[in-house]
């Protein structure tokens, strides 16, 4: 028996390594709260949430939540007429408009996913990528198809708890849009 237990001590010893550190049901959480926050954006003009929040995580990286949101709820159906050059700029400034705010929200996600999952490595990363959706006639100028925002855990709990200033926050948040 006590030749067993050096080979006990390393098997529940590779059981724990492989056990990862942010349980499926601490993404849930976050991915919910993610969608949440997107459709109370603007309860009279909604943002769209297309599908639901995904989140996974990757043992020794971080986390990766990703979404799909059209920045306006669409009101177009195949019955309406075609849209008017004024109309599709409107869209258009509507949604330069909103991508501003969806930002913001995409940080404020971030910030609260950091102090969410507690059992997130505090060197690994907290990424929130939102694809956005556009229809074929619509004006793209100025609007991404993607933003990825991405932190390390650490820094994203010292600027939430004041400890790091707005500029050491900037860059260690890195921000790409494609």
């Amino acid at each position: 028996m006590i030749r067993l237990l050096p080979v006990l001590l390393l098997a529940a010893s590779a059981v724990a390594a492989e056990r990862p550190n942010v349980t499926r049901e601490e993404l849930a959480a976050v991915e919910q709260r993610m969608d949440k926050a997107v459709r109370a954006l603007d309860v009279d003009d909604p943002y769209d949430v297309l599908g639901f929040t995904r989140g996974v995580y990757l043992p020794g990286y971080g986390v990766v939540f990703t979404t799909e949101v059209s920045l306006v709820m669409p009101g177009i159906t195949p019955f309406d007429p075609p849209l008017t050059p004024a109309q599709i700029e409107r869209l258009h400034q509507k949604k330069l408009r909103r991508l501003v705010v969806m930002r913001n929200v995409m940080e404020q996600m971030l910030l609260v996913s950091a102090e969410t999952l507690e059992r997130l490595p505090a060197g690994e990363r907290v990424v929130y990528g939102v694809t956005l959706f556009y229809r074929s006639f619509e004006k793209r100028d100025g609007l991404p198809s993607q933003v990825v925002m991405q932190a390390p855990r650490q820094a994203l709990l010292e600027f939430r708890a004041g400890r790091m200033g707005r500029a050491q926050f900037d860059a260690a948040l890195r921000v790409q849009e494609f």
